[in-house]
């Protein structure tokens, strides 16, 4: 058997599966224990060449309370052509079809290096994907001109049967009808009053119970017959009058006077949207996509009122309970977004402005949905053209990377049941055998919606081991768990992604050794960093910091090698020793640290913890630091102060940044253009190496990060400044004699300070 680190990259490479355990403790007791909960990270749609095309459908276990589906570690008997299911043990006949199969000749799904395998659903009908564009009209000329050109540039990239709408507002909302030749016609509705669902199917006519509707004519196919839906046309229809419609689309007319906010409609505006589609194309794969250059000032989902000197909410004015429209404003986001999700929906946020524009309030329409959230600062910048671009990436075979409606099904073994999971989805409610008494993140079913879902799209999941201590697990014996994903392809296919996977049981008792060499540091942080996010949102941020430094601290006396009271004599195993760096660094990240950000960028840095992979999201809580200089090839370095150095040029990547960082010695030089000089081309060169492998990074993120380009005493060295572990501040400078190292200003704890305390709590007799 190969090393514990291979087995794990091979799982993560072959299921998208990352455990914080990867040997189970056997008894409920013995893994309340651990600690660390044992959970999962999993990434259903993970993109994998090697899968092979299946176009039939799953096999699945007789037993009505199971329905586990057919999978590798399922025990067969070919000469009776009955296989034994391994989560509930029914024996199961296979149906006609398998006749053939002998152990030569056998299907791929019991083939034990397909223990992930997705079916292609053949009898199911193919439908377009739907994209409606809400477009925010109260921007500069600039944005709006920057907007209007990614969205032209974007109906080219649509596949041409896809359905397309627009959707405009600033003071008024309107709803643009795309089936008209000539002239363009549009319905205005007032920026401040909510519709329902059934209101905007009554005034526009549409839908199932819509005027032109024809009896019978209720799926999507004869939907788009129907010429009751002018406001959603496929693209290759109504392509060129789009793009002039765009073309001639103006500021909003409504005069904004001195010291005043201009008067924007979001809330209505997003209702309609959810209405429209509500009415027409409920659960079929569909996207709002809102563009947004500031707060809503007026109606439904207001965060923000008209008078310019009245600023936005702060973080200081929701801990003083000082914030006028933000829960009745959270209140209308979150109801459009259950709208949503429960049509199987997507909605994006792609905001950008110099000032907040109230995504604190409205991150339940990413949340629930899946939707991006992209946050820049205007439109007319390459981060947000790129990323916009980037969202219409396709894979190798030519289809979007993008799949929607998805549904996904844990099934556990008996010993075990999972407690809840956490990421873009909204529970389903489907109480089963499978779910726990216990809660963690969003539990009680063991069934959840994701309406939007690409290949980085990953979900935490936590498990409970409900075995009784009295009642040992056979010496051998494995637990088992299943991970069902339904969902629409891009390609409008339904696709069932099906994942199996099994862990050896261990007796914690008497193998305690067996479960701490499984352990997985990685996935670990970042299932202990999504569950302090989760636990941030309604607890204060102290209590948060307590609560991970309490389990830190127990960590280290379960697993720790120590004598009581001595400091000095306290051990970890390698497999646990970056663990405490991690939790030091998530303690100071902006996740968990509010001040110095806005509310709104603390909601799009939770959220993109809370659904990106384990590697983007070990980046954004340990950032990664390289340093380049003449004695040698680029290296990683620690995050440290002490990696700060006048000849150096450093590059850290935090995932929502990429920093170039020129030491004092190498800007001097930079200044004095010595890389103009052809007998300095090596110092030329040393400049262009992280210049270049910044850009290879700003290719292929999504979203794409801000760049930026410092130096030894710039105003923007501070990012860098900030994530470093102050090793060296302004209060002890003078005992290193740190000579060419910055001092950072802080009174912040360095992670030396931080390990002996832990070192010291956890060896201590009175903890």
């Amino acid at each position: 058997m190969a090393t514990y680190q291979e087995f794990i990259q091979q799982n993560e490479d072959r299921d998208g599966v990352r455990f914080s355990w990867n040997v189970w403790p056997s008894s409920r007791l013995e893994a309340t224990r651990m600690v660390v909960p044992l959970g999962c990270l999993y990434t259903p749609v993970k993109e994998r060449p090697d899968l092979p095309p299946i176009a039939y459908e799953p096999v699945l276990c007789t037993r009505p309370t199971c329905r586990a589906i057919l999978n590798p570690y399922c025990q067969v008997d070919y000469r009776a052509k009955i296989w034994a299911c391994n989560f509930c043990f029914q024996r199961n006949p296979f149906p006609p079809q398998y006749a053939a199969i002998t152990e030569q000749h056998q299907p791929a799904e019991i083939i034990p290096q397909f223990s992930t395998i997705e079916y292609t659903i053949t009898r199911a009908t193919c439908s377009p994907p739907v994209y409606l564009i809400v477009l925010d009209t109260c921007m500069d000329d600039d944005d709006l001109q920057a907007v209007k050109e990614s969205l032209q540039m974007s109906l080219s990239l649509l596949p041409p049967n896809a359905l397309i709408g627009l959707i405009t507002f600033g003071k008024m909302v309107q709803l643009h009808e795309l089936g008209c030749e000539g002239c363009s016609k549009s319905y205005v509705f007032r920026g401040t009053k909510d519709l329902t669902a059934k209101q905007i199917q009554d005034m526009l006519g549409i839908g199932r119970g819509g005027a032109a509707a024809q009896p019978g004519a209720r799926g999507p196919q004869q939907q788009q017959q129907l010429p009751s839906n002018r406001f959603l046309q496929p693209v290759h229809k109504c392509d060129f009058s789009l793009t002039d419609l765009l073309g001639e689309l103006q500021r909003d007319p409504w005069p904004v006077s001195q010291g005043k906010r201009p008067l924007r409609s979001t809330g209505v505006a997003l209702s309609i949207a959810v209405g429209l589609l509500e009415c027409t194309f409920p659960n079929t794969g569909a996207r709002i996509m809102l563009f947004m250059g500031g707060a809503c000032t007026q109606g439904p989902g207001m965060v923000v009122g008209e008078e310019l000197k009245f600023p936005i909410r702060s973080h200081h004015d929701i801990e003083k309970d000082n914030c006028k429209y933000m829960k009745k404003a959270m209140k209308h986001y979150e109801g459009l977004a259950n709208r949503a999700a429960n049509n199987g929906h997507v909605i994006d946020i792609y905001s950008c402005a110099l000032d907040q524009t109230g995504l604190h309030e409205m991150k339940f329409c990413c949340r629930y949905t899946g939707g991006h959230m992209v946050m820049g600062d205007s439109f007319n910048t390459s981060l947000f053209k790129q990323t916009f671009q980037r969202v219409f990436s396709k894979d190798a075979k030519g289809e979007f990377k993008m799949a929607f409606g998805a549904t996904l099904e844990v099934k556990t073994s008996r010993e075990l049941k999972v407690s809840g999971a956490i990421g873009p989805c909204v529970s389903l409610g489907v109480k089963g055998g499978s779910v726990a008494d216990t809660e963690m993140g969003l539990g009680g079913t063991c069934q959840w919606k994701m309406c939007g879902m690409y290949p980085n799209t990953t979900l935490a999941f936590f498990f409970e081991v409900v075995n009784q201590h009295n009642a040992p697990i056979p010496q051998g014996g494995r637990g088992y768990i299943q991970f069902i994903t339904q969902y629409q392809h891009s390609s409008g296919q339904r696709r069932v992604r099906v994942t199996t996977v099994a862990r050896n049981w261990a007796d914690a008792s008497t193998n305690i050794q067996h479960i701490s060499a499984g352990f997985d540091q990685e996935a670990s942080a970042v299932l202990q960093a999504r569950t302090a996010v989760f636990r941030a949102e309604t607890d204060d941020g102290p209590d948060v910091l307590r609560w991970l430094d309490r389990m830190l601290i127990r960590l280290c006396q379960k697993f720790g090698d120590f004598h009581r009271d001595d400091p000095n004599s306290f051990r970890f195993s390698e497999n646990f020793s970056l663990y405490p760096q991690f939790m030091f660094h998530l303690r100071r990240s902006q996740f968990l640290q509010v001040f110095n950000n806005s509310p709104d960028e603390t909601s799009y840095y939770r959220y993109m913890l809370n659904i990106e992979d384990l590697t983007q999201s070990l980046i954004m809580i340990q950032p990664i630091l390289y340093a380049y200089s003449f004695s040698g090839t680029p290296e990683p370095v620690l995050l440290d102060t002490s990696s700060i150095q006048p000849d150096r040029i450093l590059l850290m990547d935090t995932f929502f940044q990429i920093l170039i960082y020129h030491g004092e010695t190498i800007d001097q030089w930079r200044q004095q253009k010595y890389q103009d000089l052809p007998e300095y081309e090596n110092f030329k060169q040393l400049l262009q190496a992280p210049v270049d492998d910044a850009q290879e990074i700003l290719q292929t993120r999504f979203p794409m990060p801000r760049y930026i380009d410092t130096a030894a005493g710039g105003s923007q060295a501070r990012f860098l400044m900030a994530r470093v572990n102050p090793t060296m501040t302004h209060n002890n400078m003078y005992a290193y004699g740190g000579e060419g190292t910055a001092a950072v200003l802080t009174d912040d704890v360095s992670l030396q300070v931080f390990m002996e305390h832990l070192k010291k709590l956890a060896v201590s007799s009175s903890t």
